[in-house]
């Protein structure tokens, strides 16, 4: 079965990122990524389908408009299945402490380290 994850970053070129790192995953099909540029766009996504076909969100915690952290509140209020981890630029503890009590999976820096979040991701396809 196809997962399919969105990654929520105001940087248009993460999704460049994001898709050369999984382009095994996208090619064999076990993978779908889906992008949002902002918080309002993710939730858009999200209600879009129902109920939404994405089982991860990956979110920048520093975004203009809605930050991460308050789309993680919103995820997890509507969506309490769907997991979502934090992506930062700062390793900051504040930020960290907030996300993890807010109910986030995992908590990764930038740059971002593609093996972790491999792993975080296989395991968290084979839940399913």
């Amino acid at each position: 079965m196809k997962s399919k994850i969105l990654i929520v970053d105001d940087e248009k070129d993460v999704e460049l990122l994001f898709r050369q790192k999984f382009r095994k995953e996208i090619k064999s099909g076990t993978l779908e990524l889906c992008f949002a540029f902002s918080g309002d766009e993710a939730l858009g996504i999200l209600d879009s389908e129902n109920p939404p076909q994405v089982v991860y969100v990956f979110s920048d915690i520093n975004m203009p408009g809605m930050s991460g952290l308050e789309l993680l509140a919103k995820v997890k209020e509507r969506f309490p299945q769907i997991n979502v981890s934090m992506i930062s630029a700062y390793g900051d503890s504040q930020n960290y402490e907030k996300a993890m009590n807010s109910g986030a999976k995992e908590f990764f820096t930038k740059p971002i380290d593609f093996e972790s979040l491999k792993k975080e991701i296989g395991g968290m396809i084979k839940e399913n």
